[in-house]
């Protein structure tokens, strides 16, 4: 959910170098990625705020991520586009800001970068590339006045550079309804009919829109999409992308995926997905009744967008998310810093007894990050674990298992035999008290497969990830502990495997 707030800077045409008052430079210059609370292997910038990942894009060996970043502070503002690169997804190179906030001189209106996307223009069908091809930004020109929201457009900008300056198109904006609430363009090359196909939103009507063009420039209207599913809280950030049902051979379905409520209410933001059909002008919903369907039933992850241009040979959907949530993210107890991004994720489709279900799995290279395995399930202690855990639920003979605890807190995660359900509890795990709707129980009813559940847990600092099933299932929470975290009670109805995992940022 984007605020609304006055600022007034004045930029060049021209980004890439950040002014004398800009804090973000590099990691090296400015951080030792030491502080109490950092996350050692998950994506967080140098210094200041970051929310909505923007622009994920794979380009000539690196993995990009811009994101929102207010360059001046540590709550959200002055709304500009952070900027990170990476080889492996894991270690992450900070750059400076590129794509900055800035000022119209005759209308003295404040323009911020809201969420968007990059594309690689293969064949330079914009012809704004010096060579076969170049990197297109577009993305939401959110203009406001004395602190209110005027107009939202979608605007276009390009780099011949691998994403190291970034130059606004001249004639922008490239696609306007005149309208306050109108944000967050994800496009992507639709083979088939041979366009780019743009999938934004209306937020507060609760409408996806697709577009297409044939050179980023000019867009056309095609379909809209909405009303349905859960429609409790504004829609943001929409992603549509095809993925493969991994048992059942040659089969693949549409995913149309956004940001919104949160499964346990309107209080909180989370992201749910649809799954149907599209034929380059509309998508339809397999089942437009089915009950809502949700990327992460945590209440840390939101605004998730896929990476565009991973090559075909690849063959891997890889989602990003931002690991707070609005209801508390100006709060979180974090110093130079604020917010941090989820575990990259591959993506693929699942058939299940109760239809297709969108499942998850961390990036394989994880495993690179492990630096020796922890035998015994009651010496796992620390803050930067995976842990691999399968629940015999016939062998439990407690109500509750307890199945990890943070040093001077409670039960953080555990499965209720009576009701079936993994819980999250960080009512009283660490630091709760800086905002009132952080302590909270998050609560999902699994099934049993053979009377196990399996568990797949990355504890990094102040954000824990449960992959539940082999990823039919995800939970994702911050937490601010004091002190580290252990298996609570080795118990005859767990089996557990765990590593102590490196920094990305030191090691």
């Amino acid at each position: 959910m984007k605020k609304w707030l006055i600022v007034i800077l004045i930029a060049s045409t021209i980004f890439g170098s950040s002014p004398k008052n800009s804090n973000l430079t590099t990691s090296s210059d400015l951080t030792s990625y030491s502080e109490k609370y950092r996350p050692q292997f998950h994506f967080s910038p140098a210094v200041n705020w970051m929310n909505d990942p923007n622009g994920l894009v794979f380009y000539d060996g690196e993995y990009h991520l811009f994101y929102q970043y207010n360059p001046y502070g540590t709550t959200w503002g002055h709304m500009s586009w952070g900027h990170a690169v990476t080889k492996d997804l894991l270690h992450w190179e900070n750059l400076p800001v590129a794509i900055r906030e800035y000022q119209d001189t005759k209308s003295g209106d404040s323009t911020m970068i809201f969420s968007g996307t990059v594309v690689v223009d293969t064949g330079n069908t914009s012809g704004l590339c010096t060579a076969s091809d170049c990197m297109i930004a577009i993305f939401t020109s959110h203009v406001h006045k004395n602190g209110e929201g005027l107009l939202q457009h979608q605007s276009l900008a390009y780099s011949n550079d691998k994403g190291r300056i970034w130059t606004r198109y001249g004639k922008n904006p490239v696609l306007s309804i005149d309208r306050k609430d109108f944000r967050d363009p994800k496009i992507f090359w639709h083979e088939e009919s041979k366009s780019w196909i743009m999938v934004l939103v209306i937020p507060d009507l609760y409408k996806v829109r697709f577009y297409k063009s044939s050179n980023l420039k000019e867009w056309a209207l095609l379909s809209e999409f909405g009303n349905i599913g859960d429609i409790k809280k504004i829609w943001e950030c929409p992603d549509l992308y095809q993925l493969p049902v991994t048992n059942d051979a040659g089969k693949k379905k549409w995913v149309l995926s956004l940001s919104g409520s949160h499964p346990a209410g309107s209080m909180y933001v989370g992201v749910q997905y649809f799954i149907g059909e599209f034929d380059g002008v509309k998508f339809i919903a397999d089942d437009p009744k089915q009950p809502p369907m949700y990327v992460d039933y945590g209440k840390d992850f939101y605004a998730g967008i896929i990476f565009n241009n991973i090559p075909k040979e690849d063959g891997r959907t890889i989602m990003l998310g931002w690991g707070n949530n609005w209801a508390y993210a100006n709060k979180i107890p974090t110093s130079s810093w604020r917010s941090t991004m989820s575990l990259p994720r591959e993506l693929s489709l699942k058939k299940t007894q109760n239809g297709l279900i969108l499942t998850q799995q961390p990036v394989s290279a994880i495993t690179s990050l492990r630096k020796n395995e922890i035998t015994d399930a009651s010496a796992i202690e620390g803050n930067q674990i995976e842990v691999e855990m399968t629940i015999n639920t016939a062998s439990i003979k407690e109500r509750e298992l307890s199945i990890l605890k943070s040093d001077g807190g409670k039960t953080i995660i555990g499965y209720n035999k009576i009701s079936g359900e993994i819980f999250i509890d960080r009512t009283k795990a660490g630091n709760v008290s800086f905002h009132k709707d952080f302590s909270s129980i998050e609560k999902l009813k699994v099934n049993t497969i053979n009377s196990e559940i399996k568990l797949h847990i990355f504890i990094d600092h102040s954000i824990i990830e449960v992959f539940i099933n082999d990823g039919e299932f995800t939970m994702s929470e911050q937490f601010f502990p004091d002190g580290p975290y252990k298996i609570a009670s080795p118990n005859d109805a767990i089996t557990v495997k765990a590593w102590i995992l490196k920094s990305t940022w030191k090691d």
